[in-house]
């Protein structure tokens, strides 16, 4: 049996054809593609779309039937070097160092500051928005997300804040403003860091090019860490909970915003670890209590992973309004296009059948709150 053929009823356990009419189904350009699906696998199926081989009307709904029958198409595959490569590699070497930690910086949030302003908006969120309270776009969905986070941490003016992994500034610009509290925030990346300092100028809101494992200072009243743990690794796990527990005064409260699994730990796909977020992981809930150091206490574990299935697809509605802007400027190229549009929707489709992949917002407290601690939707 050939490798089209061989593709073909792979294809159809999820009920895709080739060069067919409807929209989730694959138009292939290059005959070449079967090969490279074969045996690169999901490697080889990012890298082809990339390079113009295939293409799908509705491409997040494309992968959506690839994710909903993983297993089963993952069975027919021949073996996955790329995998077995990325795992094991994995398990042996710590992926995030200090050093190492730097190269999601330059592969993928240093690119250009133009190319996520024009994609995530006014807010700079980089993380699931929420929009379980009825937003109707992007924008109301992250400021939801925003003030959602800042119940959890019972925020009363005057307090401290410590953000581990501070981004583009943006919540703690929001804390600040709107709740009156004192902000330290924390970035390894020397774009978010320019970009914050140049947009978010309130005196009570220090940024910092620090990594969070090199941080001392005095303890805060609360710790936020948002869209940071996917890039700590499970070899650092306990070292980052250590880091919270050392920067909480002892009545403190942290929330941890991630991605995760809900099944078992999962080492990022090899196309995704290739070129977008290189040494990333989605930690599994098992991972995490086992990380937590004593006397600290789970006060609540919230999953909305269903918005972000939302989010990744406003985000590629954005993506493709400001392309031909960001195409002018010259720094990025059809290729780029096509590489960030099927990261985006794969995605999408991902958190849209893949129910292991969540969304959590966990509140963790130092020692317990005096009177119970009421959750907040």
């Amino acid at each position: 049996m050939d490798a089209r053929q061989k593709i073909v009823e792979i294809l159809d356990i999820a009920d895709i054809k080739i060069n067919g009419d409807r929209a989730h189904d694959i138009m292939v350009t290059d005959d070449r593609v079967y090969e490279r699906w074969l045996y690169r696998s999901s490697l080889g199926f990012g890298e082809s779309y990339m390079d113009g081989w295939w293409s799908a009307r509705a491409l997040d709904e494309t992968t959506h039937h690839l994710f909903l029958n993983m297993p089963a198409v993952r069975a027919r595959l021949k073996l996955d070097v790329p995998s077995i490569k990325l795992v094991a590699s994995s398990w042996i070497r710590n992926r995030q160092t200090k050093h190492r930690s730097l190269q999601v910086v330059e592969k993928h949030y240093d690119i250009g500051n133009d190319l996520y302003e024009h994609m995530l908006g006014s807010t700079m969120q980089y993380s699931c928005a929420y929009w379980a309270n009825g937003a109707l776009d992007l924008k109301q969905a992250q400021l939801d997300k925003l003030d959602l986070i800042a119940a959890k941490l019972k925020l009363s003016p005057g307090m401290s804040v410590l953000e581990i992994g501070c981004g583009w500034g943006g919540l703690a610009a929001h804390l600040s403003k709107y709740y009156g509290v004192r902000v330290v925030g924390l970035t390894i990346s020397k774009e978010q860091l320019k970009y914050a300092k140049a947009h978010f100028s309130d005196p009570d809101v220090e940024f910092l090019l620090k990594d969070y494992r090199e941080y001392n200072a005095e303890p805060f009243d609360r710790v936020v860490s948002v869209g940071m743990l996917e890039h700590v690794w499970h070899k650092n796990f306990r070292v980052y909970m250590e880091c919270i527990n050392r920067m909480l005064t002892d009545d403190g409260i942290c929330l941890i915003h991630s991605i995760g699994n809900a099944i078992t730990q999962q080492i990022s796909d090899p196309w995704i670890d290739k070129y977008i977020f290189p040494n990333g992981m989605l930690p599994s809930a098992k991972q995490i209590v086992n990380a937590i150091v004593e006397p600290m206490v789970v006060e609540d574990w919230h999953n909305f992973g269903e918005s972000y299935d939302k989010t990744l697809c406003a985000w590629h509605e954005r993506f493709v309004e400001a392309w031909p802007r960001l195409k002018a400027s010259g720094k990025y190229d059809d290729r780029f296009y096509r590489m960030w549009e099927y990261y985006l929707l794969s995605c999408a489709g991902n958190f849209r059948s893949n129910k292991r992949a969540q969304l959590w917002q966990i509140v963790l407290s130092k020692s317990g709150v005096s009177g119970g601690y009421a959750p907040v939707r």
